[in-house]
């Protein structure tokens, strides 16, 4: 680079926050990705994309507002793994947030189907590819 010239950097990163969120019987929250959307048909953590001027816990409690219609508080989320996969041109970075405390019963608004699932049968779910190495690490705290 020469000296006083400058470069544009598209953002190649895709942030995405979701969340186990774990019941009293550490049962963990999955959802059906819906026709239409990539992947569609794949079991997924609950969660969605970090928008402009939010923090990842932020986007979070947003996206469990719109998508399942709880109500969860950000100190609620305690912060436990990450994956990172490519996905196209970027590359997607997975925050995985667990969950033992929400307002309401979750329901989907936009996914297909809601399922209560032990660790064990997460590993036999088809998911994302980022998903996966998040479950096994979820088996070495539950």
């Amino acid at each position: 680079m020469l000296m006083g010239e400058t470069y544009q950097v598209a953002n190649r990163q895709l942030l995405i926050t979701a969340v186990a969120l774990i019941d009293p019987n550490n049962l963990i929250l999955v959802q059906k990705r819906p026709q239409g959307k990539p992947m569609a048909g794949l079991w997924e953590f609950p969660g969605g994309k970090v928008e402009e001027g939010e923090t990842p816990s932020s986007a979070l409690c947003r996206e469990l507002s719109e998508e399942l219609t709880i109500d969860v508080a950000e100190g609620d989320l305690l912060p436990f793994a990450f994956a990172s996969e490519p996905l196209g041109e970027r590359q997607l970075l997975l925050l995985l947030y667990i969950c033992r405390t929400w307002r309401g019963v979750p329901r989907p608004v936009i996914a297909d189907e809601l399922r209560w699932c032990s660790v064990d049968e997460l590993s036999h779910l088809a998911m994302p590819p980022a998903d996966v190495p998040l479950v096994d690490r979820l088996k070495e705290i539950l």
